[in-house]
């Protein structure tokens, strides 16, 4: 599970370390990286393993192959995304087009979303996170704990 948030510096050719938590997950399913695309809610990214990348595009292809729907969902995901690999020092290399969705210059903030995480320039984050908490407060009687154990 990817929790917790974890700032660090973008080097000058666009290498980042990602946080040891996030890799050793990734490692633990089998992955040596991660897949990214450009946020739809955030100037942000999206980051997930190959497994959700490949559950969100058995979504898009549930939808009929004839439908606008499909085409605009597989072009702003699947045409977008990128998959990075960690180098020996567990580092990723975002792109340009990912960097300047994300307006990322020098820090980068990885914040983990459970099943998912995110990557922010900081101090954007920090204004969402205020945003964030004021409506998750307003909308805290939606979050219901599951009744019964899996597997009853």
């Amino acid at each position: 599970m990817f929790i917790s948030s974890y700032e660090n510096k973008i080097d000058k050719k666009g290498r980042v370390s990602v946080p040891a938590t996030f890799r050793s997950h990734l490692s633990s399913m089998g992955y040596n990286g991660f897949i990214s695309y450009p946020s739809f809610n955030h100037f942000a990214l999206e980051g997930c393993s190959q497994d959700r990348i490949e559950k969100l595009s058995s979504t898009i292809d549930s939808l009929s192959p004839f439908e606008d729907k499909r085409d605009f969902f597989a072009t702003s995901i699947l045409s977008e995304s990128e998959n990075l690999q960690f180098d020996t020092e567990g580092r990723v290399s975002l792109s340009e087009k990912l960097l300047k969705h994300a307006m990322i210059k020098n820090n980068v903030l990885f914040v983990g979303l459970g099943k998912t995480f995110q990557i922010w320039e900081p101090k954007n984050f920090e204004k969402f996170k205020i945003t964030a908490r004021k409506k998750a407060y307003q909308n805290r009687s939606n979050l219901k704990w599951e009744t019964k154990q899996k597997g009853e």
